[in-house]
């Protein structure tokens, strides 16, 4: 008979393996994801970004190359206007943005990346590759690329939002 894999925690039995009780699925999408980011920020950390927080990262993230309003930010984070000012005013003072004068419109001002700001991007793109490249190590690669797929195919058409800081409530 069959070895049973998995953990036996009363799910549903199907073929040899032992399904998990359905509300495991998002703890474990949440855990991979949380398992992801302390990794990013733990090597930030180490490469020169020490005060760099997931909703630090959200909000570069959100602000992009172009750079972008406090309203769009906001828009973009889901957060009030007010909440995207406090995270910018941080930002600010941690030397990762600016605020500019729009160049096609004086009244309104700017956030934009810094040099810094650019940095802790860039490196952060280059830790990602790393973990994946260990979850490839780990799970072998056809198995991650078929993880990728299957969550692009549930994932909406829409794409996802950016707004995790603010879906969380922080």
């Amino acid at each position: 008979m069959p070895e049973s894999r998995g953990r036996q925690t009363g799910g549903r039995q199907t073929g040899d393996l032992q399904d998990g009780p359905a509300f495991e699925l998002p703890l474990l999408l949440f855990a991979g994801f949380r398992s992801l980011i302390d990794e990013l920020h733990t090597e930030l950390a180490r490469q020169g970004h020490p005060d760099v927080r997931p909703a630090y990262g959200f909000a570069m993230q959100a602000i992009g190359r172009e750079g972008v309003t406090a309203t769009e930010l906001g828009r973009r984070l889901g957060v009030s206007k007010q909440a995207a000012g406090k995270t910018v005013d941080r930002l600010e003072h941690l030397g990762y943005v600016v605020r500019v004068d729009d160049k096609s419109d004086a009244r309104r001002k700017l956030i934009q990346l810094t040099p810094h700001g650019l940095d802790a991007l860039r490196r952060s793109a280059t830790i990602f590759e790393d973990l994946r490249a260990r979850w490839v190590k780990a799970l072998g690669a056809k198995r991650v690329r078929d993880l990728e797929a299957d969550l692009r195919a549930v994932v909406p058409a829409s794409g996802f939002r950016l707004d995790v800081a603010g879906w969380f409530g922080t």
